[in-house]
């Protein structure tokens, strides 16, 4: 697959995902052994959500993320591009205020939210320094980002085996659950393309955010980002 081929626009990635929506959540599962539900409990306990904060979590898809905040007392808004995520949450949670929303023009007001926060979503946004920057916009000042995407393992031998054979193979394991191979071919080649923990800290930096730091889950094949908008 091109670089080129990974420059969608919205209507095609959000194409993609309505299609594999029904089997997501599996899929993430069976394809990460399990370590998305660590990944995801790092990504609930970085925010730290207090009961009655408003807290909006883009790229929600079916809402798994969303409803450990609601657990937790918080007011959570999964929000997500694609209407057949969202339709499939909804069926499944019919009590998340599930909101579709572009993340580069988001529907709420300025500084509506306490926190926000967006996992493994980022690096399907057609813009991120965009989206970035709305997220710096929705949230009050003092407000929190955190962001829990896929990125660069540091211990060099775990890098190679994770890029050349892992990421290699991703696609064809995801087909034997989904039935659909060439959404998972899209998603190993915008990990691969994705950049590293440093720039997307600099990123955030541009885009407004400050005090800008991240921590590596499981050697670094995922990173939790967290930043703060400035008072």
């Amino acid at each position: 697959m091109s670089r080129a081929s990974l420059e969608k626009n919205p209507a095609e990635v959000a194409s993609m995902f309505d299609g594999i929506a029904r089997r997501y959540d599996l899929t993430n599962d069976v394809i990460s052994l399990g370590q998305d539900r660590r990944w995801r409990r790092a990504t609930v306990a970085a925010v730290g959500a207090r009961p009655g904060e408003k807290v909006l979590d883009l790229a929600a898809g079916t809402g798994t993320s969303s409803e450990p905040f609601a657990d937790a007392g918080a007011v959570v808004v999964p929000s997500d591009f694609s209407l057949g995520m969202l339709r499939v949450g909804k069926d499944r949670s019919a009590d998340l205020p599930f909101v579709a929303g572009d993340a580069t023009r988001l529907p709420f007001a300025d500084g509506a939210f306490d926190a926000v926060t967006i996992s493994f979503g980022l690096r399907n946004v057609v813009d991120t320094v965009a989206a970035l920057r709305e997220m710096l916009r929705v949230v009050r000042p003092g407000g929190r980002v955190v962001i829990c995407e896929f990125s660069h393992p540091t211990w060099m031998p775990l890098r190679a085996a994770y890029f050349d054979v892992f990421l290699r193979g991703l696609p064809s394991v995801a087909a034997a659950v989904t039935r659909e191979k060439g959404s998972y071919e899209y998603l190993a080649e915008s990990i691969r393309a994705w950049p590293d923990q440093e720039a997307l800290g600099r990123l955030m930096l541009d885009a407004g955010w400050a005090r800008a730091g991240f921590r590596n889950l499981s050697g670094g094949i995922v990173a939790l980002h967290r930043a703060t908008r400035p008072a």
